[in-house]
């Protein structure tokens, strides 16, 4: 099966040919083949390449030595000759020998989807931590696959464009990259202490922190903007955002939060960035709520949901409270809207709808209060009447005599930490 597409730009270098490949066990899973080569599609688009064509390949399973088959590698060659083609691009992730003899025989550039995802994560790290988390999980990736990659290894094994470590002869020197991966580990170990300190800190202020995740392109860092007036950058592609950034929100009961914007997941997220980007992404473990952002209009909603569960269950924050919000609700038509399973805990909103923001910021206060309980305290205790506003809202407070009684909301999360020392005057 083949799907031709027309170039958009006289102005992009790599013209491409996507290539995916059904096998029996693609078949088993709960995954459509036709929903990740189109996400393949925006990857592509996403690195800067035009995507001239589609091929589909159906096999039992991958040939170990063209992956595709020998007969359909020829086939590929035709369609890359007659498009003028630079580059092929495979939706699954290829062995070193069979990069080698897949170069051979087509005389392009060969592409598997997890180089592809690292290339965009490239482009897009600005902060000294992206880039060496990015750098880190390019050579983590590369270093076992030198016997197989050929002459294409000077530019990471074949990347889009020249961009990567690829500026010093890697194929030649292992001994190179393991050191470079070692000085890489030592830098980030020192951000990971950094990050360590200022989250020590932040838990000593008593700051609630919740944190926003979900599938790329949900609108998590549209939903950030909007919640918090953040100057942050917004864009309608995957990974427009790499680096996590951190504003503070108050909710509607004058409560000051700290709202985290974290990258966004992926299905087949390459295991070498999970890896090289958990001091970033473990900021979801230090959150007291998380919002998990969806995007009701993808016809994939189901799956990168999924996805998005099984990382955090890697991460070890699969049990963490979590809201979830529908987002794009303006993107959704009536059927999509039906199926969606809306309660305290969900919610179909539009990031550009005040009255829904409203909704999301009160849901957010509800979940992060806990229950309401009044404390009998001697008046001249001014250090622990300042501690039952601290821990939650205080809804009434009356003199009695020598003593002051306050009813109070409890903040979940401040209770945890400090309520008790207010036990012993619970009324």
């Amino acid at each position: 099966m083949r799907r031709t597409f027309y170039e958009t730009s006289q102005h992009i270098q790599d013209r491409a040919v996507l290539v995916t490949l059904i096998t029996d066990e693609v078949r088993r899973s709960r995954l459509r083949p036709e929903d990740s080569l189109q996400e393949l599609v925006q990857l592509a688009e996403t690195a800067g390449v035009a995507v001239l064509s589609v091929m589909m390949q159906q096999r039992e399973s991958a040939d170990p030595r063209w992956f595709i088959g020998k007969g359909k590698v020829a086939e590929l060659g035709a369609v890359i000759a007659e498009l003028d083609a630079t580059t092929a691009i495979f939706d699954q992730e290829l062995s070193g020998a069979q990069v080698r003899n897949l170069e051979e025989a087509l005389d392009v550039k060969i592409i598997d989807r997890t180089q592809l995802i690292l290339d965009i994560f490239a482009q897009r790290a600005k902060t000294r931590e992206g880039i060496i988390q990015v750098e880190l999980a390019q050579l983590s990736y590369l270093l076992p696959r030198l016997s197989g990659h050929g002459r294409n290894l000077s530019r990471l094994g074949g990347g889009i464009g020249t961009r990567g470590p690829g500026e010093t002869k890697l194929e030649t020197d292992r001994r190179h990259i393991r050191r470079r991966i070692s000085d890489l580990k030592r830098q980030l170990e020192e951000v990971v202490r950094h990050r360590g300190v200022y989250r020590e800190r932040r838990k000593k202020s008593g700051a609630i922190q919740v944190a926003l995740v979900g599938y790329t392109n949900a609108g998590k860092s549209t939903l950030l903007r909007q919640l918090t007036e953040a100057d942050v950058y917004v864009e309608n592609q995957l990974f427009a955002t790499l680096d996590p950034t951190s504003r503070q929100w108050e909710l509607p009961n004058g409560k000051l939060t700290i709202l985290t914007d974290t990258v966004g997941f992926i299905q087949h997220l390459p295991h070498e960035l999970v890896a090289s980007f958990r001091a970033t992404l473990e900021e979801v473990n230090e959150a007291d709520l998380i919002l998990h952002v969806v995007d009701a209009s993808s016809l994939m909603r189901e799956e990168q949901m999924r996805v998005v569960d099984d990382i955090l269950q890697q991460l070890g924050a699969g049990a963490k409270p979590q809201i979830v919000l529908y987002n794009k609700k303006d993107m959704c038509i009536e059927e999509q809207r039906q199926m969606l399973p809306l309660d305290e805990s969900h919610f179909l909103i539009s990031a550009y709808d005040e009255a829904d923001l409203e909704q999301v910021r009160l849901a957010v206060q509800q979940h992060l209060s806990g229950r309401t309980v009044t404390y009998r305290l001697p008046g001249a205790r001014g250090d622990l009447i300042a501690l039952a506003h601290r821990i939650g809202e205080v809804l009434e407070q009356e003199a009695d005599g020598q003593n002051v009684q306050l009813t109070v909301r409890l903040d979940r999360a401040e209770a945890e930490l400090h309520s008790y020392k207010l036990e012993p005057y619970l009324s």
